[in-house]
């Protein structure tokens, strides 16, 4: 099979096996704007839309312009500007995989020296939506309190240049300005983060921002903004130069940055959106006055489980989460957790067999053919997902024995260095503090937990320090194999 470069004009060329889009991808015009155009935004929320536009030319005025924030996004640019904005998505079950190309952006903006071109972009009025995959790190938070922080670099130098923002949270307030200065409709700010109550929490950011610029802008934005929350769910590995490879030789596309996931997507959103918006709901996104209960169970049950897996298994020597699955003492570690500490402290989810839900994570997570490395996990998942539900289990009364497992291997992978003294790459904006502290402390988890910023009163409760210690010192003395056999012993998984 002779590879062919992927374009529009190309399209036609394309091996069989390879669904192509039945609409015309040149008549896409901007409907959404999009912040952070990583591979999880091109797996969910692009497909969506690209599966909207295959049903009907009406939602082709939907498209997605597409924007990198990053430096590093430059390269997103370069590789999609000349595929026509095409690019591959390569959906992998445990057996089988389908391959799609998407059509869906319409443009791809490189924001990561100078926002102009982005703002230009949004202040069309034909742009109704703007949506976030930043991450939480994007949102300039204080970890502790979850609202904007006034001293972060980036809040400091949007109030400095507030009509050249460099924040995703910049960006909107200013957007949402000059919305306000032009007499036209405000946008829907749709945040697609996995971060509990993710639209508030965009709200009161951009808000915090707005009021320290200007209180007339707060007051207008208050008035007039809608920011939806969002559930979405998908896992979404990093692209691999050999995943690039495969796809050019197994089925004769050349794309430059392909995204590969697995099968299972879901999308749960509040029905928000005053200036209109797709009807996603056509092609399985569920619309929802309440968001919280799903998002709860999604932040709870699926991303506190992720990193928890990740950390023991980073530990354990493993590189994917699915070989860390292929260990029987993890696999039963993360159900234990969810049974026992992490699930109960979920209210009722309508219309979710959360017994099914459960199990379904399980096989999500041991998928061979989704090598999502547990670096990804441990460098993209905040600790909140896992220091919220200690928070709510001390508040209860209950155990936190298992929490406190996932916490300790967290604590003792930011030193910076496995057992057998090799390094390990932290990428977290404290990691020189996470790492000073991990060797101040060793196997007393008090220099660590007593970081406010990551834990709050949380990290002064001796029921924590007491459980975490117990583990920490375990991890230390004997390793993250010997520790695991230990905790299924004592805990009973």
């Amino acid at each position: 099979m002779h590879p062919v470069l992927l374009n529009r004009s190309n399209l036609g060329s394309l091996a069989p096996a390879v669904s192509v889009p039945r609409y015309d991808p040149s008549r896409v015009t901007g409907g959404i704007v999009h912040l952070g155009l990583g591979g999880f935004h091109r797996a969910h929320m692009a497909r969506y839309t690209h599966e909207l536009m295959q049903h009907g030319d009406d939602a082709l005025g939907w498209g997605i312009v597409g924007a990198g924030l990053m430096p590093a996004d430059r390269k997103m640019k370069d590789s999609l500007g000349p595929q026509d904005n095409l690019y591959t998505l390569v959906e992998r079950g445990a057996s089988d995989e389908t391959v799609t190309v998407i059509g869906s952006l319409a443009d791809v903006i490189f924001a990561g020296e100078s926002s102009a071109a982005l703002l230009r972009a949004i202040d069309n009025p034909h742009i109704r939506i703007v949506s976030l995959t930043v991450t939480e790190h994007g949102y300039c938070l204080n970890r502790s309190t979850k609202r904007l922080d006034p001293e972060h670099p980036l809040v400091r130098k949007d109030l400095a240049q507030p009509d050249e923002p460099a924040s995703a949270i910049g960006i909107v307030a200013e957007a949402y300005r000059r919305r306000m200065a032009a007499g036209l409709p405000p946008f829907t700010a749709l945040s697609c983060d996995n971060i509990q109550h993710n639209g508030t929490v965009l709200r009161e950011a951009v808000l915090a921002l707005a009021a320290l610029r200007d209180p007339k802008l707060a007051d207008w934005i208050a008035a007039n903004g809608h920011f939806p929350s969002t559930m979405v769910d998908r896992i979404t590995p990093v692209t691999a130069e050999e995943d690039i490879a495969a796809l050019a030789e197994r089925y004769g596309v050349i794309d430059r940055w392909p995204v590969f996931s697995e099968t299972f997507t879901q999308w749960v959103i509040e029905d928000d959106f005053p200036a209109g918006r797709p009807a996603w709901e056509t092609v399985g996104a569920q619309f929802v006055n309440d968001v919280a209960p799903y998002e709860f169970m999604k932040l709870r049950l699926l991303n506190a489980s992720h990193l928890a897996v990740s950390g023991m298994g980073r530990l354990s020597g493993y590189v994917t989460i699915a070989e860390s699955m292929a260990d029987p003492l993890i696999t039963r570690f993360m159900a234990a957790l969810m049974d026992r500490e992490t699930g109960p402290t979920l209210p009722d989810v309508p219309g979710i067999d959360l017994a099914r839900y459960k199990a379904t994570l399980i096989e999500r997570f041991a998928n061979p053919a989704i090598r999502d490395t547990v670096e990804r996990v441990n460098t993209d998942a905040p600790l909140n997902i896992l220091v919220d539900p200690i928070r709510d289990r001390l508040r209860a009364g209950g155990s936190v024995e298992l929490l406190s497992l996932a916490l300790a291997a967290w604590l003792r992978r930011v030193r910076g260095e496995d057992e057998q003294g090799q390094p390990i790459d932290v990428r977290h904006p404290l990691a020189a503090d996470l790492r000073a502290k991990a060797i101040e402390g060793g196997a007393d988890p008090r220099p660590l937990l007593g970081i406010t910023a990551l834990f709050g009163a949380t990290g002064a409760d001796e029921r924590l320090r007491t459980a975490v210690g117990r583990w920490l010192a375990l991890l230390y003395s004997n390793g993250a194999r010997q520790t695991l056999i230990e905790a299924s012993t004592l805990l009973g998984f």
